[in-house]
């Protein structure tokens, strides 16, 4: 890492207080959506810093720990059982790490610099405990078809979520999905850009941030699919589907 100011915590810190603080009289999940696009727009970082497990060890036990035990807190097995968080919450792996799994999320979920579809995709726990573990969302366009569907509707709870993510990895290890529906390069000067203004942008409690203006996804892209994954959806096995 290098001493620019992109690695300053002091608003990152902030901001995790803010998610406590507006989320703390309900279920602590509801923090996701809100905190998930806020963590990646200010840690401007790239993929390959994303991948390094000392940030986010550092977020989880220097920064932040009391986050952490607040946002991921088990049930006690007994009245009289002490309450214990998960190892892999502090170090684990990028789906289940707290601060780790916020930023992939937002990474593979944006469209371009439009956090809106991270927003919905966070609001449903079955995306970071299943969909988010699959290879298949690292291509942009399966990521938004899979948003639309939840977004229509088509899509509902978390039995549904799960089965939809099954059927499509199923597919998708016969069908290529990059052929169907071609994916555009991200612009990385973009990317750069947007990482060299993080000092002076300024990041709303109330207002989705600007993600990096890296490329849209194209809706054509995503269109060719929809009706693939709706197809593979209706025949996927769902207990308890007609209620």
């Amino acid at each position: 890492m290098d001493d620019s100011p992109r690695w300053e915590t002091r608003l990152l810190r902030d901001f995790i207080d803010e998610a406590m603080r507006r989320f703390g009289d309900g279920p602590p999940t509801a923090a996701d959506a809100w905190l998930a696009p806020r963590l990646h727009a200010i840690l401007r970082i790239t993929r390959r810093e994303a991948a390094d497990a000392g940030l986010w060890n550092f977020l989880s036990m220097g920064l932040a720990p009391d986050y952490v035990f607040w946002r991921h807190i088990g049930r006690a097995k007994k009245s009289d059982d002490p309450q214990t968080v998960n190892s892999h919450r502090f170090c684990g792996p990028f789906h289940t790490q707290a601060f780790a799994r916020l930023w992939w999320a937002a990474e593979l979920f944006r469209d371009g610099d439009d956090y809106s579809p991270v927003e919905l995709a966070s609001r449903n726990q079955d995306v970071f405990n299943t969909v988010l573990r699959m290879e298949i969302i690292h291509h942009r366009p399966t990521a938004q078809a899979l948003i639309q569907l939840m977004e229509q509707g088509t899509i509902k709870g978390g039995r549904e979520v799960n089965a939809a993510a099954a059927a499509v990895n199923a597919a998708a290890s016969t069908l290529l999905f990059e052929v169907l529906a071609p994916d555009d390069q991200l612009d990385s000067d973009a990317r750069r850009a947007w990482m060299d203004d993080g000092e002076t942008a300024v990041i709303s409690y109330d207002r989705l941030p600007d993600g990096p203006d890296d490329g849209a996804i194209s809706g054509q892209a995503v269109n060719a699919l929809l009706p693939l994954f709706e197809k593979l959806f209706s025949e996927a096995p769902v207990r308890d589907r007609s209620s």
